[in-house]
């Protein structure tokens, strides 16, 4: 049976990362770290390795915690509440939940221990200039060269790439739509170039031109021709806890804007007291709720092992768009003030248009829920084929 209700455990849990975030990276932070070009906290980074947070879903056998994809949504709510910039997600979620499904378990020995303590961080270049979210989408090859191969090409919207110790990148190995593997590369290694890119939420992206630069085949990450079955896995578990960050993000933005439209006031009242806007807020409590309930469904679900083919792409769909448009009817409710560098809100509504473009996009997401209602060879599928291959 369906059971959201969150453990003692995992409510300590929430509490203590809550805490950490407040000490060691409160919004005046957050606001210091806007294109930094590292982008975070060291502080925060250090606390969340000293609690064995950076591993908390990474397999025990390679030093991680082992937990679920519900304690993972705890952590990241209050990552989402409190805006905390870290390369957790890209480090820890994506390239080590790669390294851990990929089956290379001397690559795994060799990177996902140093992962979970955040001794070192890897960083995904997937996304190219003018291409899509699906395999089509994938064209920087890794040419067979001598000992290895030989990859050229371009990525963009590659996170904390200037902290990185090594790149995970996914490249074409032959023209059949997924004939793609993923590839361990030393961003500081010849023919790598990185140049900072300036986004909406502000946070340490960066282009990656890639010229010539080789690899040797102990770098590839995996049987060959996998990368992309790989990935896809890794993404679906991964857009839920993106989905858990709106839902954090989207409920803190609401509670700030519930306490000013109490505390300004208008013609003798509080701006709540007008029907317009106390129905504004009445529908977006409705849809941050709704949201979550969302979110920790496809949680439970990916934590008992059951299909998330679905329920994931819709957890991320509807919760960024519940994020986007509870931050733009704050925005209205503050007023241009809320538009100033003063005001928090404005942090929380650049932010949420940034997620709801990120990691999927909502045409993807859309497309994914379309073929997990409308393909049969979907159903019963943990993870459906990706019928968004542009």
């Amino acid at each position: 049976m369906l059971d959201l209700e969150f453990t003692a455990e995992q409510q300590m849990l929430r509490d203590t990362v809550r805490g950490v975030c407040a000490t060691t990276c409160p919004l005046e932070v957050v606001r210091t770290l806007e294109d930094d070009p590292i982008g975070y906290s060291s502080d925060l980074w250090k606390q969340l390795a000293d609690l064995d947070l950076i591993g908390l879903q990474l397999p025990e056998a390679y030093g991680g915690s082992g937990m679920t994809a519900l304690e993972g949504v705890v952590l990241y709510e209050e990552l989402g509440r409190s805006l905390a910039p870290s390369p957790h997600f890209v480090s820890s979620v994506l390239c080590g939940g790669a390294l851990a499904r990929s089956g290379s378990d001397e690559l795994a020995r060799q990177w996902l221990p140093r992962i979970a303590t955040g001794e070192v961080i890897l960083t995904p270049a997937w996304l190219e200039p003018e291409n899509g979210f699906g395999p089509a989408g994938v064209q920087v090859r890794a040419v067979r060269s001598a000992g290895g191969f030989t990859l050229t090409g371009a990525k963009r919207h590659v996170g904390f790439a200037a902290a990185a110790t090594r790149l995970v990148v996914l490249a074409r190995t032959g023209d059949a739509t997924e004939e793609i593997d993923l590839f361990v590369v030393d961003p500081a290694a010849p023919g790598v170039t990185l140049t900072q890119q300036h986004t909406i939420g502000s946070d340490a992206q960066y282009r990656v031109d890639l010229d010539s630069v080789r690899v040797s085949d102990d770098d590839r990450v995996g049987p060959a021709g996998t990368g992309w079955r790989t990935w896809d896995e890794v993404m679906h578990q991964a857009v839920i806890l993106a989905a858990a960050q709106a839902v954090g993000g989207a409920r803190h933005a609401l509670e700030i804007t519930v306490q000013y439209a109490k505390d300004r006031h208008q013609f003798d009242k509080p701006l709540g007291a007008f029907q317009a806007l106390a129905h504004y807020l009445a529908d977006d409590v409705t849809a941050v709720d709704g949201a979550e309930v969302l979110v920790h469904e496809a949680a439970w679900a990916s934590a008992e092992g059951r299909s998330i083919a679905k329920l994931a792409p819709m957890a991320k769909l509807f919760a960024c768009r519940t994020f986007r448009d509870v931050t733009a009817d704050a925005q209205q409710i503050f007023g241009g003030i809320g538009f100033t560098l003063e005001f928090d809100i404005q942090l929380y509504f650049r932010r949420a248009k940034q997620l709801q473009l990120s990691w999927w996009d909502s045409r993807t997401l859309e497309e994914r829920v379309a073929a997990a209602v409308l393909d049969h060879r979907l159903v019963g599928a943990t993870t459906g084929s990706d019928p968004a291959t542009a």
